[in-house]
């Protein structure tokens, strides 16, 4: 079976990978143009492009889909199949239509629940028990194609966004490579996804970093794991923006105000929260400063219980 591979970033190599090593024929590799990142605004490959030129793969990065020369350069692809992991574009119905078994997806989430941008983060920003990977059917609508397979996994109480996002990569490949063959000698299952229990989140960004003290303690962990690595969870200290990468339970009975700190030692940096508990911070940064312990930070940077 021929495949055109279309994906951007970590999550999306991980699948490539596993399509590669299973033995499919790749016609070529569709990616998100180059972008520039860091201080110097260098134009930077994806971990989809680097992997794919590493097999001698064609790698192709359209600015936009949706023209003549995009569906053009498909066609001439002769794909049997699309598989698309987190591309990062929404591929119009000529597109869709091509193929003969039509556009499969790898989509980070228990569908149909979580359709849309950043559903691992979400899962652990909502404290959720479970998350999961997804591939489906890709239809018109975002992410409500017909359901093929779906993985669960529950979520570590500390699990970062990162660490889970590690995970469901490596799970969505093998369930993909699953999907593929499935397609190909006619078993693969299709599900209509139950529109009642749809649910859509968005993209991430920093306005969602300021840690609420007024929250209990396992909304304030889930927060900052959640964020974990990125945007990052932030606090105010010493009248510095902190970022914050790690935290846990307690045992103390506080009755001081939410945000305030409750003690500051080995342990790390305890903070009175919602409910009249607290959470022990343990790992953070300051502005220009290495992300370090909050024991290591104290031992510089005295910090006033209150």
């Amino acid at each position: 079976m021929r495949v055109v591979f279309m994906g951007t970033p970590d999550f999306a190599a991980a699948s490539l990978r596993a399509v590669l090593d299973a033995g499919y024929e790749v016609a070529g590799v569709f990616t998100q143009p180059d972008k520039p990142k860091g201080r110097g605004m260098k134009f930077a490959e994806c971990e989809t492009k680097r992997l794919a030129l590493s097999r001698g793969l064609d790698v192709y990065q359209p600015a936009s889909v949706r023209t003549p020369e995009a569906l053009e350069l498909i066609k001439g692809l002769a794909p049997d199949i699309l598989c698309v992991v987190a591309y990062g574009k929404i591929l119009p119905d000529e597109i869709l239509a091509l193929p003969k078994y039509g556009a499969i997806n790898v989509h980070g989430s228990l569908l149909p629940k979580y359709r849309g941008a950043a559903p691992i983060q979400w899962s652990v920003l909502n404290g959720d028990e479970y998350a999961g990977v997804t591939t489906m059917y890709l239809s018109h609508d975002m992410d409500a194609g017909d359901v093929i397979y779906r993985e669960a996994t529950p979520i570590g109480e500390y699990e970062t966004s990162g660490e889970l996002f590690d995970r469901l990569a490596a799970m969505g490949a093998k369930l993909l490579v699953k999907t593929l063959r499935a397609v190909e000698d006619g078993s693969a299952p299709r599900e209509a996804q139950d529109e009642a229990g749809a649910t859509y989140v968005g993209q991430l960004d920093k306005s969602v970093c300021p840690i609420d003290w007024q929250a209990s303690p396992r909304e304030i962990i889930k927060h900052i794991c959640g964020l974990n690595p990125w945007p990052v969870a932030t606090m105010e200290l010493n009248g510095q923006v902190m970022k914050v990468y790690m935290a846990s339970y307690t045992n103390t009975v506080t009755g001081k105000a939410p945000g305030s700190v409750v003690s500051a030692g080995k342990a790390g940096l305890e903070i009175a929260c919602g409910g009249g508990r607290t959470v022990m911070i343990t790992e953070l940064q300051a502005p220009g400063k290495k992300r370090m312990s909050a024991h290591d930070y104290l031992v510089g940077h005295p910090v006033r219980v209150e």
